[in-house]
């Protein structure tokens, strides 16, 4: 029996430490890119992305893994139809010549077994720039309806417009922009 026991245990440990890299599709349904800023001092306003794709790679024992998510800017939400286009036009988003916002990762860096942050480039009409997603809760557990493994975070980063040619009505409008991606992704 006690042989046994041991074999259970070695292969329990053996098949941890040679984990593959895991991939999850990003759930759109799910993963809605959201953005703040403050306007004229008055309020933060806050507006989202409704449509997103990409994959999750991720090796958990080896503690690496990649993230690519994809952002329709033409889903762009602010809530006012009027404005949606406004947020689109040259001056902002200039969704007509620039219509994806990406972002790639270069790194994954974890804290014990726990995502903490990624670093990577974020490309917004046109332009490219290192930035550091910080992920405040990262969680992959059993989905309880699909029955498939699933990963979830929320990260936020913070950039400045005026870097990604978007000056218009800086300072009055703020030039930071904060950026939240809760994002859900289901195994492939």
């Amino acid at each position: 029996m006690q042989h046994f026991v041991l074999l259970a245990i070695a292969a329990t440990f053996s098949t941890a430490a040679f984990a593959a890299p895991e991939t999850f599709v990003i759930d759109g349904a799910h993963t809605l890119p959201r953005f703040s800023y403050d306007h004229h001092g008055y309020s933060t306003q806050l507006s989202r992305f409704d449509k997103t794709s990409g994959k999750i790679v991720i090796d958990r024992v080896a503690q690496t893994g990649s993230l690519d998510i994809t952002i329709d800017a033409t889903s762009v939400s602010t809530g006012y139809a009027l404005f949606n286009e406004h947020i689109q036009g040259e001056d902002f988003l200039s969704t007509a010549n620039y219509p994806k916002v990406t972002f790639t990762s270069s790194k994954i860096n974890f804290a014990g077994d726990k995502v903490a942050s990624i670093d990577g480039t974020l490309t917004l009409k046109g332009v490219s720039k290192p930035v550091t997603l910080t992920v405040t809760s990262f969680l992959c557990k059993p989905h309880p309806m699909l029955k498939k493994e699933a990963c979830g975070a929320n990260a936020t980063t913070m950039v400045k417009r005026s870097d990604f040619n978007m000056t218009k009505y800086v300072p009055y409008v703020g030039d930071e922009v904060t950026i939240t991606v809760p994002v859900e992704a289901i195994k492939e």
